[in-house]
C-alpha cells in the first residue's frame, strides 16, 4: 500500500514537473480533500480549519490560500457557510478556460451562483406562497361572512313563511 502510494505521489510529482499546471491539479485535489474532510468533522473541528484557512489567506493571499478559504466558505455547514464571501474570493481566479485553480474555481462558483439563484427562488415562492395564503384566509372571512348573511336571509324568509302560513291557519280556523 506504501508502496503504491509512493509512486503515485511520484508520478503526480513527475506530472507537475513536466506541467505545471499539473502542480496546481495536486494542489486542488488538496483543496477539495481538505473541503471534504472538514465537512465530515464535528464543528470545532470545522470552525478550527475555517480559521487555519481564514489566516492563512491573510499571512500570504495566494491563489492557493484564497481557493482554500473560499472552498472551505461554500462546504461548510451553518452557521460557518458564507457564500456570498466565497464568490468575492473566487471571482479573481476563477476562469474556466485556465487548467487548476481557475477551473475549479470558476466551477464552484457557478455552483455558488446556482445555489444563490435556487435560495432566492424559494424566497420568492414562499412569499408568493404566504401571500396566497393570505388572500385564501381572507377569502375565507368573506365567503364565511356572506354565508352567514345568506343563512340570517333564509331564517328570516322561513320566518315570514311561518307567519304567513300561520295566519293562513287562523283564516281557515275562522271560516269553519
Amino acid at each position: 500500500m506504501r508502496l503504491w502510494l509512493a509512486a503515485l505521489l511520484a508520478a503526480l510529482a513527475g506530472c507537475a514537473a513536466l506541467d505545471p499546471a499539473g502542480g496546481e491539479m495536486v494542489a486542488v485535489d488538496g483543496v477539495v480533500a481538505e473541503a471534504v474532510n472538514a465537512a465530515r468533522a464535528p464543528a470545532a473541528e470545522q470552525k478550527a480549519a475555517l480559521g487555519r484557512a481564514q489566516q492563512a489567506f491573510m499571512k500570504e493571499r495566494s491563489p492557493l490560500d484564497r481557493l482554500r478559504l473560499a472552498t472551505l466558505l461554500a462546504t461548510l455547514p451553518a452557521p460557518l457557510r458564507d457564500e456570498a464571501r466565497a464568490t468575492e474570493l473566487l471571482e479573481p481566479i476563477a476562469d474556466a478556460s485556465a487548467a487548476g485553480f481557475g477551473r475549479f474555481a470558476a466551477l464552484l462558483a457557478a455552483q455558488l451562483a446556482e445555489r444563490q439563484r435556487l435560495a432566492r427562488e424559494l424566497e420568492r415562492l414562499t412569499r408568493e406562497s404566504e401571500r396566497a395564503a393570505r388572500e385564501r384566509q381572507q377569502a375565507d372571512k368573506e365567503r364565511d361572512k356572506r354565508e352567514e348573511a345568506l343563512k340570517q336571509q333564509l331564517e328570516a324568509l322561513r320566518s315570514i313563511e311561518r307567519g304567513i302560513l300561520e295566519r293562513e291557519d287562523k283564516l281557515r280556523r275562522r271560516q269553519r
